[in-house]
């Protein structure tokens, strides 16, 4: 945690941003209503079901093909930002998310790429250790992208906390000719700065079927800017800043839950033992 700022109100009215959070339509007979991450009024991201009971969940569905860089912020955000309220950027990416109250937090994070199914993989590894498998598919949760780890910390014995970082479009899609433009300048010494809207999902299941039951506090930035820089970073195995626009007011958790994790996100991290 580099500084966190008050919560505030930031957002245009929803019918004219190009992030929105929303629910789609129940259909006559089906099954219980998906919670959404909307971009160009397209959904882009499956999140946590609203029941707090089910698995912690972001899955990139297949209409989420775009980013949502500003031109206008991209000299203040290649360098370090110090506060967040440098520059105006708060302000600037607020002209894209919907009427809200919202948390700032700026963080410094140390990226490392995870593809699901593979070692390091929270979906197949700590959230099986907590729900199981899927009873339907037999299979653990697929988020359908690869994304960032960045830091865990125990919120008390019961409870730990774990934080991501989701690109908008997978790193392979970025340019390479950027990234390593980025590696260059941070093995430099620079360390830039990326944009996110983030949510904090708390996540408890309601029948204990795993080996180590315990309630999980998903911290999940989406990126809004920087999926060059935090590939760079985990490339190149440094740090970048991550400038957090939390939601209050779309995230699984209480008032009092938001406001312990600047705290929370100060202690040193620490990994899960199970049963601990």
């Amino acid at each position: 945690m580099i500084k966190t700022g008050d919560p505030r109100s930031l957002g245009i009215p929803a019918s004219e941003a190009r992030l929105t959070f929303d629910t789609e339509l129940q259909e006559l007979g089906g099954g219980p209503r998906r919670r959404l991450l909307m971009v160009d009024d397209e959904p882009a991201f499956e999140l946590s079901f609203y029941c707090g009971t089910c698995p912690l969940l972001f899955r990139r569905l297949e209409t989420a093909r775009e980013k949502l860089s500003l031109e206008s912020m991209q000299e203040r955000l290649t360098g370090t930002l110090d506060d967040p309220d440098d520059g105006g950027v708060i302000d600037a990416f607020g002209t894209l998310l919907p009427k809200g109250e919202y948390l700032p937090l700026l963080l410094e994070v140390e990226p490392r790429l995870v593809i699901p199914g593979r070692e390091g993989d929270y979906f197949s590894g700590e959230q099986v250790t907590t729900w199981g498998i899927d009873q339907f598919w037999g299979l653990p949760e697929y988020p359908h992208t690869p994304y960032y780890r960045t830091f865990e910390t125990a919120v008390d014995a019961d409870a730990h906390l774990y934080e991501f970082v989701v690109p908008m479009v997978p790193p392979t899609w970025n340019e390479r000719e950027r990234v390593e433009e980025y590696v260059a300048l941070m093995e430099q010494g620079m360390v830039p700065t990326a944009v996110a809207i983030s949510t904090l999902d708390v996540c408890q299941p309601a029948i204990d079927r795993g080996d180590d039951y315990f309630v999980h506090w998903g911290l999940t930035h989406f990126l809004l800017d920087g999926h060059h820089k935090l590939e760079a970073a985990a490339t190149a195995g440094r740090p970048v800043r991550l400038l957090s626009l939390l939601t209050l007011g779309e995230s699984l958790s209480g008032a009092e839950d938001t406001a312990r994790l600047p705290a929370l996100r100060t202690q040193s991290r620490t990994a899960r033992r199970i049963g601990r």
